[in-house]
């Protein structure tokens, strides 16, 4: 058996002059839940938003790249916190003769339809939903 070895990692700096990092160019982390391409919408959707005012007067300036970093980053955090820790759970799961009980946190996902609904939710949409504006 191979084991697929995922880097879970982020750039300190996602900007410079004429540059804006997004999605797992900022960011790599776990393809596991598709969370990866969630994060690279929402990303795209906070750059639309924040650089669309400095594209129409010719060049965003570095306060507004950094400006969606600060934006993003947070969330970009929070889901590779989680995917290291399902990490951890998951490498001594599959320990050959590895008898390890379900964590208490995924009993109670498993046993709470509200929590499992908040926990895609989560997935999806990340902890801070990006909307379009005009």
């Amino acid at each position: 058996m191979r084991v697929l070895r995922v880097r879970i990692d982020r750039l300190a700096r996602r900007h410079r002059d004429g540059l804006l990092a997004i999605g797992d160019a900022a960011h790599a982390m776990s393809p596991a839940g598709g969370v990866g391409i969630n994060l690279a919408i929402q990303d795209a959707v906070a750059a639309a938003n924040a650089l669309a005012s400095g594209l129409r007067t010719g060049r965003p300036n570095e306060a507004l790249l950094h400006r969606t970093q600060r934006r993003r980053e947070p969330s970009a955090r929070a889901v590779q916190a989680v995917q290291r820790r399902l990490e951890t759970v998951l490498a001594r799961v599959a320990e050959p003769g590895a008898a390890v009980p379900v964590p208490l946190p995924l009993r109670v996902l498993q046993r709470v339809p509200a929590l499992r609904h908040l926990m895609g939710r989560f997935i999806g949409l990340g902890l801070r939903p990006e909307h379009a504006t005009r």
